[in-house]
């Protein structure tokens, strides 16, 4: 989940998602980000941290925060091996 960049001389331009990787799980993760923020859900650190960034820069680059952010949590818990505690990863979102 990278952007795109361009760079050239003083023009420093950061575009969408990039095509790095593999597009299947691009997808998932954004799907995922997109349910988060679309099914009631109470209480979800992650959810309202995504809903602020919703309100400043919209509901796209807000799905893609989140998918952001549920990749770095995914590759964590793979990487060290933990189970998965919602309230964890609530307080990292903040």
């Amino acid at each position: 989940m990278t952007p795109k960049k361009y760079q050239s001389g003083e023009t420093d331009v950061t575009g969408r998602i990039s095509k790095i990787g593999d597009a299947s799980v691009r997808t998932a993760l954004y799907e995922a980000a997109n349910v988060i923020l679309t099914r009631p859900v109470k209480g979800s650190t992650l959810k309202s941290w995504a809903l602020r960034i919703a309100k400043r820069a919209g509901m796209r680059k807000a799905r893609v925060a989140l998918a952001c952010k549920l990749a770095v949590f995914l590759h964590r818990m793979l990487a060290d091996g933990p189970t998965f505690v919602a309230e964890k990863a609530a307080a990292m979102a903040v």
